[in-house]
């Protein structure tokens, strides 16, 4: 990369590198262990023109989203999240059988069965032929493709145009992420309003959760930056919240320019990241250093404990997983295998690590003594459906912000 992917400047700077990473949700199979794996450099770098911190190495769409083994409805916290958001949105705007409600990267349905089961009007956007298959099924009308400036033309030329349009955690991981807003703002109707989620660049740096970059996601954004992107294509901020989930995210509500009055807590939010300097490169220093002491200690706790006599599982076989493992170089010598509910992944094994990935029944057939919570951003959800292997004894490993030994639920 030698410009930025937001607004072209070239002054872009990297500001951690984490090594030669394999795609962190490319599992394998058995019989693909002993073939070459394909990596790539996993570096984050920061645009002094425009404040968007990205990574330095896109890789196609199509090789990372076309056969996609993430399914949120696996993930209550994430459904949750969905429901409460549909429910608010639905009092809101008075949505009914005349209204359309969008959603880009729409993955299984789990957000909008929601507005299906209220008799409103839906379509889900997505390139997953497999998670599109599984929405279809539960009654959520998918179309399959990667949405951009050309299928929003086509769907506006058609006269189906959003009242609302999610985009809940796909602003991150599309390189022609000017295309997509660019069809945000063309499928939108005119007093439509687009609500995206996207995780928050302040918490990943403060609370230093360094494996959320991965391949997939290109982008980590501020406010700052979001909004300047946002006014590149005829769109204003108009609200804004800190959500708690997937380790801290922002919710932000768009709208056409000047249809909307923005809500004070734009101005507030955008004063607060002036004042950390949030705009500037200096924002990043010390991070590069941080994530190599937290790694250490990682290691240095699981080497302790196996040393010990400790049996280590791990729970998550999450891309964050993927990236703190192979980051680290925690492989089989520490882990027995990991635990997950999803069924697409298990009898998989992890990218680089090659550990097993086993249903949850795993852990209290096998008992580890700890369980590295690779999963760390669902962490109170998996203790509390672990309440039986920490009943028995066993305790739980919260790796981020700073490897952490838990006994019992929360």
């Amino acid at each position: 990369m030698t410009s930025c992917r937001g607004c072209g400047h070239a002054a872009v700077q990297t500001v951690l590198s984490l090594g030669e990473q394999p795609l962190a949700n490319a599992l394998l199979r058995e019989d693909q262990l002993d073939g070459a794996e394909q990596r790539y450099p996993l570096e984050l770098a920061f645009c002094v023109a425009c404040a968007l911190a990205q990574i330095t190495v896109s890789v196609p769409p199509e090789q990372l989203f076309t056969d996609y083994p993430y399914f949120s409805s696996y993930a209550d916290a994430v459904t949750s999240n969905a429901e409460t958001l549909v429910r608010r949105v639905m009092g809101l705007r008075r949505l009914g059988a005349d209204s359309l409600v969008m959603e880009v990267a729409s993955n299984d349905g789990y957000l909008l069965k929601h507005y299906v089961e209220a008799g409103i009007p839906v379509l889900g956007i997505d390139p997953a032929r497999n998670v599109a298959a599984d929405a279809e099924a539960a009654g959520v009308p998918t179309l399959t493709a990667f949405f951009g400036h050309d299928v929003a033309e086509q769907l506006r030329h058609e006269g189906r145009r959003a009242d609302v349009l999610h985009a809940n955690n796909v602003l991150a991981h599309v390189p022609d992420v000017n295309g997509v807003i660019s069809g945000i703002s063309r499928v939108l109707a005119d007093d439509g309003v687009a609500i995206v989620e996207t995780p928050y660049v302040r918490d990943l740096v403060d609370k230093l959760e360094f494996d959320t970059i991965y391949h997939e996601h290109l982008f980590y954004y501020s406010l700052t930056s979001f909004r300047s992107l946002l006014d590149r294509h005829g769109l204003e901020v108009v609200d804004v919240e800190r959500i708690p989930i997937h380790g801290g995210s922002l919710r932000v509500y768009a709208a056409p320019s000047g249809t909307v009055a923005a809500a004070p807590a734009v101005d507030d939010l955008l004063a607060e990241e002036r004042e950390l300097g949030m705009g500037q490169i200096t924002y990043f220093e010390g991070f590069a250093g941080r994530v190599k002491d937290l790694s250490r200690e990682l290691v240095d706790m699981l080497e302790a404990l196996v040393a010990d006599g400790a049996r280590v599982a791990a729970y998550g076989a999450a891309a964050k997983g993927t990236v703190l493992l192979n980051a680290a170089g925690v492989d089989g010598r520490s882990i027995e295998f990991v635990a997950d509910r999803n069924p697409h992944k298990q009898g998989l094994y992890m990218p680089g690590v090659h550990v097993p990935v086993l249903g949850p029944e795993a852990i209290t057939d096998r008992m580890p003594d700890y369980l590295l919570l690779l999963a760390w951003n669902f962490a109170e959800e998996v203790m509390a459906q672990q309440s039986e292997y920490a009943a028995r004894g066993g305790r739980f490993i919260v790796p981020v912000p700073e490897p952490t030994i838990v006994r019992g639920t929360p």
